[in-house]
Formats: C-alpha cells, sequence, structure tokens
C-alpha cells in the first residue's frame, strides 16, 4: 500500500531534498518506521524518547489531523496523503 508522504523543509536534509515520498504502512506509526526505513536519522526528528510524535509536529491524513482520529494508531489506505507540518508559534 503506498501512501504520499509530504515532508516540510528542516526534514527535506533526510530525504536528499526531496519534499514527498512514497512509503508504505497501514498506520501512522508504521509509516513512521517506513520513513526511518528510507531515509535513516528522520525518526529522531519526528518522535520522541517514547515512540511517539514530537509536540511541535502535526500529523495529517488527507488533511484530517491525526489528533483528532485514533492518534498513532490511525489507519492508512492506499493512496492516502500524510502530511507532516512542523508547529507555529507566535504572537
Amino acid at each position: 500500500m503506498a501512501v504520499t508522504v509530504l515532508i516540510p523543509t528542516p526534514l527535506q536534509k533526510f530525504t536528499n531534498n526531496q519534499a514527498t515520498l512514497e512509503c508504505q504502512g497501514s498506520n501512522i506509526m508504521e509509516l513512521i518506521d517506513s520513513l526511518e526505513a528510507n531515509c535513516p536519522g528522520i525518526k529522531k526528528s519526528l518522535c520522541d524518547d517514547q515512540g511517539q510524535p514530537r509536540r511541535f509536529l502535526n500529523f495529517y491524513v488527507n488533511s484530517e489531523d491525526i489528533r483528532f482520529l485514533d492518534g498513532t494508531n490511525t489507519e492508512l489506505n492506499d493512496g492516502d496523503e500524510v502530511s507532516i507540518v512542523p508547529a507555529v508559534a507566535g504572537g
């Protein structure tokens, strides 16, 4: 099952400057593991020491925030698009 992943600019150093990747995974955690297999070192930037997505990163599946779905257990289907979006703060 192929899923398109949109990689933010700060993480493209792990993807040979590619903004999109095709990866495999039936849920977000498997997708993160697939990203790590294809782009060694990226998981450390995506996940904390407990293996959970970092607080300052948001994951969206087809424009839906995984925090309002099933978190890292959110199921993925062939052709889905996952966006990794760094949180923006300011005032």
